[in-house]
């Protein structure tokens, strides 16, 4: 026993002082970045030339790495089948006490499809507030009381009930506060419309309940992607946002008031109110092609125990082209968001390899469609390479910050899983301390590619810059902040693009917080658990006996 004990020791020593001679390089997530955010990777969206050049490139760089392919048949991709949809010039109004208020795209209104059809065509739906549009009856909470939405236009408010709570309503508390939960997110609003046979849903805009503005809510230009679906419930035929001012407007000319009505939806009370005499309709014309896109995955076999998997994520898409700027630029590069996490998975992948073979199979996914609506990370959990009840976690890269060195790490989602006790030893011996987000009601533990397979139990850890100001070597959390809201006027826009003015070096500290808790977990028999609270936890435990031999 003591002689394995020994060796054991000996390999973990031996690991640490590989990682040690192979730190994670700020000057090469600074190259990988700037190469998927230039002109000829066109904004990496999925289905383009873009893709193609996209997919090529980081199966290049995996096998530079030292991976080998983990996808379908033995190749290096996951095909990912998607619907691609855009919407044309058409009209939008609303029938209104004997007016008609036009409703005009990326200004009063923003709306896509993601049905496979060749026209939008409502004519005179009526339409339904539903509050928050909120149905958790482990909460003992139902905004919808049995109304009828079938054919209708389903009204709906942005985040959830507790947002806006203040002390003494009876929905403070209920929904944690300022972080928004599963039920504030705008999928969740538009799958819970469809499920009640809506033909159109649109959420009220505001700037806090949603976490950003509406120039970011307008960039997708009327495009929109969906997994292809062969039954089920279908999507609602229009989805989208309605702009603040434009609501209160069409409220106020119904005889409503909306800012009251804000107030009457944070109780469990609330009944939803049609629109007395308003009627939407619209009448767009749509594109809409089959696309085939793909996830990229790669892997270092484990030596010991290879069903068992440890997991790295980040996606590869972005915006890829749309109107032009005020410099006329048309290309949203995405360099943040995420060539960035695509760079941490490359030199996690190239650390990894360079030492000895873990334990358990270490994979790492370059995903499609996240900014759809995490689609590729969607199809793998449907479809997963290696089981989910098997998956010891998944390590997830979005948006990792660009202002230099920090004294903390910003932990997204607090009180999930037992890796935010990883995440703080290993930012300890980093010497920097864990901050718990400071914007929860961005909802970001429900807006990224980890979700995916956290509910579906897998325990995940995601590392994201925009939860929060970091706290800065140079600067503190003032600079902190400056960065965030630099960062933040140019999310999902032209100027997130690669700048030698960028600074890598707290990323990477980022990065390998992530290496090592996932090199931690790969020598290991450790088995993360979610927390107590987590509504996640009882998934995970169905499956629990798959995971006993090796405890």
């Amino acid at each position: 026993m003591r002689l394995i004990w020994a060796a054991g020791l000996l390999l973990a020593s031996t690991a640490v002082a590989a990682a040690d001679r192979n730190p994670i390089d700020p000057a090469k997530l600074s190259d990988t970045t700037r190469t998927l955010a230039s002109e000829p990777f066109e904004g990496r969206a999925p289905g383009t030339p873009g893709e193609t050049r996209t997919i090529e490139y980081i199966v290049s760089r995996f096998k530079e790495a030292g991976l080998s392919p983990a996808g379908d048949d033995g190749g290096w991709t996951q095909r990912v089948p998607l619907v691609h949809t855009r919407l044309g010039a058409g009209t939008m109004s609303v029938a209104l006490r004997g007016a008609t208020v036009p409703l005009v795209q990326k200004q009063q209104i923003y709306v896509s499809t993601v049905r496979p059809i060749d026209r939008v065509s409502i004519a005179g739906a009526p339409m339904v507030f539903v509050g928050y549009g909120v149905a958790a009856p482990e909460r003992s909470w139902d905004d919808f009381k049995g109304v009828d939405l079938k054919g209708k236009v389903a009204v709906f408010l942005v985040n959830d009930p507790d947002f806006e709570a203040k002390a003494g309503e009876p929905s403070f508390g209920k929904f944690g506060g300022k972080a928004m939960t599963y039920y504030g997110r705008w999928t969740y609003k538009f799958e819970e419309a469809a499920r009640r046979g809506a033909i159109a849903a649109l959420i009220v805009h505001d700037t806090p309940g949603a976490g950003y503005g509406w120039n970011t809510v307008v960039a997708p230009g009327g495009e929109n992607y969906d997994i292809v679906r062969t039954g089920g419930a279908q999507p609602v035929m229009l989805q989208g946002w309605l702009e603040g001012e434009a609501s209160r407007d069409l409220f106020r000319r119904a005889g409503l008031d909306l800012d009251k009505l804000r107030v009457e939806a944070r109780s469990p009370s609330f009944r939803p109110v049609t629109l007395a005499g308003a009627t939407f309709s619209a009448d767009v014309p749509v594109t809409a092609e089959r696309v085939q896109s793909y996830n990229v995955l790669g892997q270092i076999r484990g030596a010991k125990r290879p069903d068992e998997a440890v997991m790295y994520g980040a996606h590869w898409d972005a915006y890829g082209i749309g109107t032009p700027d005020a410099q006329g630029r048309t290309i949203r590069p995405g360099a943040a968001d995420d060539a960035i996490g695509v760079a941490g998975l490359v030199e996690i992948a190239r650390t990894f390899a360079a030492g000895p073979k873990p334990n358990r199979t270490v994979v790492f996914a370059a995903w499609t469609g996240e900014e759809r609506g995490l689609l590729g990370s969607e199809t793998y959990a449907v479809h997963p390479i290696f089981p989910l009840e098997k998956t010891v976690a998944n390590l997830t890269m979005d948006i990792l910050q660009t202002g230099g060195l920090a004294r903390d790490v910003v932990l997204v989602g607090p009180g999930q899983s037992s890796l935010e006790d990883d995440l703080a030893r290993a930012a300890q011996a980093q010497g920097r301390t864990i901050t718990p987000e400071t914007l929860p009601e961005r909802g970001l533990f429900y807006r990224a590619d980890h979700f995916s397979v956290a509910r579906r139990g897998v325990p995940t850890l995601l590392l994201m810059g925009i939860a929060g100001p970091h706290n800065l070597v140079e600067g503190g959390t003032a600079a902190g902040q400056k960065w965030l809201e630099s960062y933040m006027a140019c999310y999902h826009q032209t100027c997130d693009t690669w700048s030698p003015a960028l600074n890598f070096s707290g990323a990477a500290q980022d990065v390998e917080l992530l290496y090592r808790i996932g090199r931690d977990l790969a020598f290991s028999n450790r088995w993360p658990e979610w927390r107590p609270s987590s509504e996640f936890r009882a998934i995970r435990e169905r499956s629990a006996a798959q995971r006993a031999s090796t405890r």
